[in-house]
């Protein structure tokens, strides 16, 4: 078996650069969703997500463990410094609860998104959208080529 870090890669584009962790799979939403030795799949955001909505300041769960939840489900919220957003489940199967170390330190999410910031976790499925982290590549070039656009437009006007 593997042992030391997960194998990445590096993905750099305009003024943004990151290490996605190839292991995982991604959603079109951002999240990233990786089997744990376990059998639970981790859900977290990714680095581009948390950039999206700055540094994080609170959370919440309406759903509890055990809960049978379906991808594409609200089952929280988060707030960040630049704005507050529904956390989606990115999973089909049994709520297997938030990251406990969250309620005490939740700038673990922007600190180390990939790891111990994750979010919450899913016994079952992942959403059959989310993608491996090539295609996830080809999703963040879209989003970031958008944004770029449309930063030019109002820096244009």
């Amino acid at each position: 078996m593997e042992t030391g870090p997960p194998r990445t890669l590096l993905y750099k584009r305009a003024q943004f650069t990151t290490e996605l962790p190839v292991d995982s799979l991604y959603s079109p939403s951002h999240a990233w969703i990786a089997r744990q030795p376990d059998g639970l799949w981790r859900v977290g955001l990714t680095k581009f997500a948390t950039r999206m909505l700055g540094e994080m300041v609170d959370h919440g769960f309406q759903v509890q463990p055990g809960e049978q939840v379906e991808p594409g489900q609200i089952i929280g919220f988060l707030e960040g410094f630049k704005a507050i957003s529904d956390l989606y489940c990115a999973a089909q199967g049994e709520f297997g609860g938030g990251n406990p170390l969250l309620a005490k330190s939740i700038e673990i999410v922007n600190r180390d998104p990939h790891g111990t910031g994750w979010l919450y976790a899913v016994r079952g499925e992942p959403d059959p959208q989310c993608v491996s982290v090539e295609a996830y590549r080809r999703i963040l070039d879209t989003t970031l080529d958008r944004l770029l656009a449309k930063q030019q437009a109002s820096e244009g006007q």
